[in-house]
């Protein structure tokens, strides 16, 4: 199947803004691109792209004083298969791990494994390992958190998250991803689209998604605490310990989102 995505993104500048944007899809995505997929600016102004130690597309820009947008529109190919349930799946013991999973085992900005970790083995520690208990662990957040844009906030944690029981997907991520590691399960955040495609339409503006990825049995499975059941038509972005790694816009200076718009949707 073919996939219209893309995002329009407007910021009020007074001044000159470094920013750093993380609005390109991941790498292992660009085999399926049915189009060009290139970030424009307007006013148009110089950008430079790298990747980050997490093989992330990154594209810096200093943004000029006034109306700044940021815009791409792609057509891409997805086979519209649904995430995989790997219902078999071992954990990897931790001193077996190969040395770049590690960090995926440590607390981080917003994943607090330090105070969610008696909390993980009472919750879990009776359940079986491997796919199992990262099952658990996506039933417990999915009826834990109830859904509500307006508790969304951008310095909200995993502890903040499991306290006051609301959030968005990207607090039903980090609650899953901090509950797997405190439980020995690499646990990655993932962003990136995820249209209302195989399912009923939502009546909520689209928007960017996240969702996150756990280790087992030598390589890493998609899961989504958010919805809790396999999807189709993921667009991965980035990936990372934490919403801090995948920010899509980081601004060093300040300045006011004027515009937010994300498209996602099935055409053939």
């Amino acid at each position: 199947m073919k996939i219209r995505a893309g995002h329009e993104i407007v910021f009020d500048c007074p001044a000159p803004i470094p920013m750093l944007l993380m609005l390109n899809i991941h790498p292992s995505r660009e085999m399926d691109l049915l189009s060009e997929h290139r970030l424009t600016v307007d006013p148009p102004v110089p950008t430079t792209d790298y990747n980050d130690s997490f093989g992330n597309r990154c594209t810096r820009v200093l943004a000029p004083p006034g109306r700044f947008s940021i815009t791409t529109d792609f057509l891409i190919r997805d086979y519209g298969t649904p995430d995989v349930i790997p219902y078999g799946a071992q954990q990897t013991p931790v001193e077996d791990l190969p040395a770049d999973i590690l960090v995926f085992l440590l607390g981080s900005r917003y994943c607090e494994t330090d105070r969610l970790s008696e909390t993980a083995l009472a919750l879990f520690g009776h359940v079986p390992r491997g796919w199992p208990l990262v099952q658990a662990i996506c039933d417990f957040v999915y009826d834990r958190i109830i859904f509500d844009y307006t508790a969304a906030r951008p310095t909200k944690t995993a502890w903040d998250a499991f306290m006051e029981q609301r959030g968005v997907c990207r607090d039903f991520a980090h609650l899953a991803v901090t509950f797997c590691r405190c439980m020995n399960i690499p646990a990655r955040y993932c962003t990136g689209y995820l249209g209302d495609i195989g399912i009923p339409l939502s009546p909520d503006p689209m928007d960017f998604s996240a969702w996150f990825d756990v280790y087992l049995g030598g390589r890493w499975y998609t899961c989504d605490a958010r919805h809790n059941h396999p999807r189709i038509g993921r667009i991965l972005m980035a990936r990372g310990r934490d919403a801090t790694d995948v920010a899509m816009t980081t601004t060093f200076g300040t300045c006011i989102l004027a515009g937010f718009t994300v498209i996602t949707d099935l055409v053939q």
